[in-house]
């Protein structure tokens, strides 16, 4: 439990106030509209209705309010490099914001289910109480005409018995837009799922779009002012007594005629806060997209994989971040995210882009049908943004585990730490590293075994092996792999990488990895860092907190993963 704690306990908190704040604004919001005494005729009309549906309005208008924050990248990397004293532990959660965005967004979907359930509910009862069928108070409110110059107001919206339910919801403001909002928002959520996302990535951008559809929408749905409540009238309309003589309102003094009006509407006060920092976010990524941005170097690497060499005024980066690429000839609105592979103190930066889709592909098609010494297509960069990654250099001890391409940005890391060798940093805080690699095929190792060769020697040179371990897995790999590599066992450089350490075949044991790791640093505090598939993060997740101990002068994990 311990460390669980150590690990999930601040984001467990915050996921808990978040709902705990969700639960009082349904309670508080219920309890006032079913208990309320300005809408005691209003409840006449519609019944439970009336707090079911407008709890959930409450609760979607501060979901509302967060649902933008988290994909505000800038925004949330500002917050990570000015804050650095909040700690490591603080500045973790946000690299969760894709799932707390996602969590929102859940949230919205269940209260616009019950909301827009509630409110066709609502428009029902007000059409069958204009017929008479719930009694004369019920009648004698709904035939209350919209007429200033008598000191009335009306409380049911539908005003003619020809005005069906569907009439209705498609000619008012708050019906049409409320058809809008819920239209944009089931084909967000349905273009959202893993397997649209993945197999085609383009629907799901351009869908996901349909936000500013629907933030338009909420913005002027309250403003048809459906709901209705009771003004106070001089003298006032005491309910108690005149509930039950409709007749006499507006004939003895004690029951004059009710008035009534729709409040005034509150959404785009919890909206527009969020939606102002979207909108800079979004100037500013088109101020970057703006600013040139020049080929350095291009490579096609092996197992199909591009690297960018590229060069941009002004540009600074840390180890582990990435960058978003727009390519306009491909599209002029999709923009990728890449980790980069270079490190902070060379004077350009690099991504490694491997064919996984429809726009990678073409990226790569264009390349290498390129004329000799022509310059590859326009690029649009936006960030460096942080990760989890950029932490590395904070622990005593880091674990870097990388799969397939996912080792881009441990190799920006590596790169740095060679730099930092080379300079003699003394700021340099982490005393080893160990470093595994997975992979399918033994193509993909050879663009970065360079790296590797060179940290060897590197290391090597200034007696300082034990620093960096690395392991390399092919995952991938038949019988005539494994004959191969047994016949040339004895060579001192593995057959595939050309490396002094040899490769191993299979998955790691990661009980026996992190064993090794806990009994070589008995007093470290270790970080673990995946960039990787996400059934693969739950072993590490579940392995950082086996292996940590409970007491605090003893070794402990802390697991960070990349997200996109």
């Amino acid at each position: 439990m311990v460390n669980w704690i150590i690990n999930h306990g601040l984001g467990a908190f915050i996921v808990v106030v978040w709902m705990a704040i969700n639960i009082f604004l349904f309670v508080h919001f219920y309890l006032f509209y079913d208990e309320g005494p300005q809408f005691e005729y209003t409840r006449e009309l519609l019944g439970s209705a009336l707090p079911w549906a407008r709890a959930p309005a409450a609760v979607l208008n501060f979901n509302c309010m967060l649902i933008l924050l988290p994909v505000c990248r800038n925004l949330l990397s500002l917050i990570r490099g000015s804050f650095m004293c909040c700690g490591r532990t603080v500045r973790k959660q946000l690299d969760k914001n894709l799932t707390f965005h996602k969590l929102v967004a859940y949230m919205i979907a269940l209260m616009t289910a019950v909301h827009t359930i509630a409110h066709l509910l609502n428009v029902e009862w007000y059409s069958n109480s204009l017929d008479g069928r719930y009694g004369p108070v019920a009648g004698n409110l709904s035939m209350l005409d919209d007429s200033p110059e008598l000191n009335t107001t009306y409380l049911n919206p539908i005003r003619s018995t020809s005005t069906t339910p569907t009439i209705f919801v498609f000619t008012t403001i708050a019906g049409l837009t409320g058809v809008v909002i819920t239209l944009a928002l089931i084909l967000i959520i349905t273009s959202s799922m893993e397997v649209i996302r993945r197999s085609y990535f383009e629907v799901f951008w351009y869908t996901h779009h349909l936000f500013i559809i629907f933030f338009a929408g909420l913005v002027f749905h309250g403003a048809g002012r459906i709901v209705r409540s009771q003004q106070e009238t001089d003298p006032p309309h005491d309910y108690s007594v005149c509930e039950d003589q409709p007749e006499n309102w507006g004939k003895i003094r004690e029951c004059p005629i009710p008035q009534f009006a729709g409040g005034f509407p509150q959404t785009w006060m919890w909206v527009i806060g969020p939606m102002i920092i979207y909108l800079c976010e979004r100037l500013l990524r088109f101020i970057r997209y703006m600013q040139p941005v020049s080929y350095r170097k291009i490579v096609i690497r092996p197992s199909k994989v591009l690297e960018l060499q590229l060069v941009k005024s002004g540009f600074k980066m840390e180890v582990g971040q990435y960058v978003f690429l727009n390519c306009p000839a491909i599209s002029p609105l999709e923009w990728h995210p890449f980790t980069m592979t270079s490190a902070p103190e060379e004077d350009f930066f690099s991504v490694h882009i491997r064919s996984v889709g429809d726009w990678t592909e073409k990226l790569i098609s264009m390349v290498q049908n390129l004329p000799e010494g022509g310059q590859g297509p326009k690029i649009g960069v936006d960030g460096p943004f942080g990760t989890a990654s950029e932490d590395v250099f904070d622990y005593e001890v880091s674990m870097l585990v990388g799969a397939g391409i996912g080792v881009t940005p441990f190799a920006s890391i590596l790169k740095s730490v060679w730099y930092k060798f080379k300079d003699s940093n003394p700021k340099l805080r982490t005393k080893r590293i160990y470093f595994y690699w997975l992979c399918r095929e033994t193509h993909a190792f050879e663009w970065f075994a360079d790296l590797l060769q060179v940290l060897e020697k590197e290391m090597e040179e200034r007696g300082m092996r034990d620093f960096l371990t690395y392991k390399l897995y092919l995952t991938g790999w038949d019988q005539s792999h494994a004959d191969h590599a047994m016949v040339h066992f004895d060579k001192d450089t593995d057959i595939i990488t050309g490396l002094k350490q040899k490769t191993h075949y299979g998955r790691p044991n990661w009980d026996r990895e992190f064993e090794q790791v806990r009994q070589e640093n008995p007093s470290s505090v270790v970080g673990t860092f995946l960039c990787g598939p996400q059934a693969l993060a739950e072993v590490l997740e579940k392995r950082c907190m086996k292996y940590s101990d409970v007491d605090p002068r003893r070794t402990k994990f802390y697991f960070n993963k990349e997200n996109f």
